[in-house]
């Protein structure tokens, strides 16, 4: 599989990575069999990028993923690990709990070190905090070898500039979700010039919008506008005249931008991850792709509200 630079970092991450965040059994309940063979089937097709965190299971994606890569030889697939959110309302992004959760999540995961560590969902603590405290006990542990590449993740635009402001000299990168797909991309157009000039690495996630851009459809948790939800119904039909499943031409367009180092979608099923390969090997459909952000202009890069309300 095809790679890209993470920024200045000196890591190299496949176009496709896999999010292990289905193994915590966060959509559905899964089988054991099932979820270590999604998490071989990926690195079987150079898919070598896995994401996780604590909050996923609320522990236990770390630990299957520790179990399922146990005699997979460590030089063979790159980690990304997070920390600061544990379940849907904790969040501590103390610097004591800094080298806690880390300790705890290698041990999880059978190993000395990950090659990417990001402070998760920042948007939902006060944000001084994270430049004051919880990074500087991050980037400790990167002196430590225990970590190569340190960022943060959120949803909100205001929340990255934010936070930029204080830490872009001393981050490697930063994870989007839902911001660069058929339906909105305001990562790429609000936020990647600055990301570049830094020479920060962009790690892409949520293709598919949380099963908005799916024949299934998103779950009733699904925070975006009706709207936006109709548009997707419409982008779908229109896929399935074509003979196309949405699900592909999304995410091929979240692939294809060559300034983004990575686009990571998760699932326990092993035969989406082999499905999802196949589709990034094949050429996008560039009539149907226009015709689908046709459908979804009225509603581009209309989203949602995360966090505390001065976050947004």
């Amino acid at each position: 599989m095809n790679t890209r630079p993470l920024g200045k970092s000196g890591i190299q991450l496949p176009v496709l990575g896999f999010g292990a965040s289905s193994l915590g059994q966060e959509f559905r309940q899964v089988r054991l069999d099932e979820a270590l063979e999604a998490v071989h089937t990926a690195l079987d097709l150079g898919i070598n990028l896995i994401d996780t965190s604590p909050f996923y299971g609320r522990g236990m994606s770390e630990v299957l993923l520790g179990v399922a890569l146990r005699d997979v030889p460590r030089d063979t697939y790159q980690l990304c690990t997070k920390l600061g959110r544990y379940t849907d309302r904790h969040f501590d992004f103390s610097a004591r709990r800094v080298e806690e959760s880390v300790h705890t999540s290698l041990q999880r995961l059978g190993t000395d070190h990950v090659e990417i560590l990001l402070l998760h969902d920042v948007e939902f603590v006060p944000l001084p905090q994270i430049w004051e405290e919880t990074l500087p006990a991050v980037l400790k542990l990167k002196e430590q070898g225990k970590v190569r590449a340190v960022g943060f993740s959120c949803y909100p635009m205001k929340t990255f500039h934010t936070v930029l402001d204080h830490v872009a000299d001393e981050i490697d990168c930063i994870l989007s979700y839902n911001r660069y797909t058929l339906q909105n991309t305001t990562l790429v157009d609000q936020l990647l010039p600055r990301l570049k000039d830094k020479g920060l690495g962009v790690m892409n996630a949520g293709p598919f919008s949380a099963r908005l851009l799916t024949r299934t459809g998103p779950p009733e948790w699904v925070k975006e506008p009706d709207d936006v939800k109709q548009a997707a119904v419409a982008a779908t039909k229109l896929c399935d005249e074509h003979g196309v499943d949405i699900a592909q031409l999304a995410l091929q367009f979240s692939c294809a931008h060559q300034d983004l180092a990575t686009c990571i979608a998760g699932s326990a099923n092993p035969d989406n991850v082999r499905k999802w390969a196949e589709w990034i090997d094949q050429p996008i459909p560039e009539d149907l792709l226009r015709a689908v952000r046709l459908i979804f202009e009225p509603v581009l890069n209309q989203g949602h509200q995360e966090g505390l309300p001065e976050n947004n």
